[in-house]
């Protein structure tokens, strides 16, 4: 396993872990299954930086593994959601303990970059399921038609919101760190280019 696999697995299982060790040391009545991880890192919740940065360590991750591709597509939607979610490790959800005051503007910017998160993310598994073939191709339509339906279910029933969001979550880095392949065609057309490049250089 090389090094950015490594990188990428302890990120994915730290998540994984803090995602849902840290309900037990959140504020009180925190519910896996009823809160999502933004409850985790909201304003005033205890511990919430841990939540934080765990959201920032995703993004850059994300943004890295877009940036390798070398196609377009993927390093455009790939890099806006990897600052989106960025931005949603830095500006704040709302409190959900009444006797913390609240930051209107952080609660209403962190909700504009997860909905650019879950915008841009569909955008990048559809694009690539398309430009793809065999499983890679169904597999990324997959993934944009689950992160759809897990986001209108999120809000569709609300007691399940936060099982339904790290189903979502594991889902989508899940694929992303360790399941996308770039198109064989691109990378063909790269290493071409590549080879060109060398020999003007030479």
């Amino acid at each position: 396993m090389n090094r950015n696999k490594k990188i990428s697995l302890f990120i994915y299982f730290g998540f994984l872990l803090i995602s849902n060790g840290l309900a037990f040391f959140s504020f009180p009545g925190y519910s896996i299954l009823k809160n999502t991880t933004s409850h985790l890192g909201a304003q005033g919740s205890p511990n919430g930086w841990i939540m934080n940065i765990v959201f920032v360590s995703l993004g850059i991750e994300s943004i890295w593994i877009a940036l390798q591709t070398k196609i377009r597509y993927h390093q455009f939607f790939g890099v806006i959601f990897g600052l989106s979610l960025v931005m949603t490790g830095i500006f704040q959800h709302a409190p959900l303990i009444t006797s913390i005051p609240v930051n209107h503007l952080q609660d209403i910017l962190h909700s504009l970059f997860a909905s650019i998160t879950g915008f841009s993310f569909t955008l990048l598994a559809a694009g690539h399921g398309f430009m793809s073939d065999g499983s890679q191709r169904i597999v990324g339509i997959f993934m944009a038609m689950l992160a759809i339906f897990l986001s209108f279910a999120m809000f569709s029933v609300p007691e399940i919101m936060g099982l339904l969001q790290r189903i979502m979550f594991l889902s989508a880095f899940g694929w992303l760190f360790f399941y996308m392949k770039i198109p064989l065609n691109k990378q063909a057309k790269f290493n071409k280019l590549d080879r060109t490049r060398q020999v003007i250089i030479l």
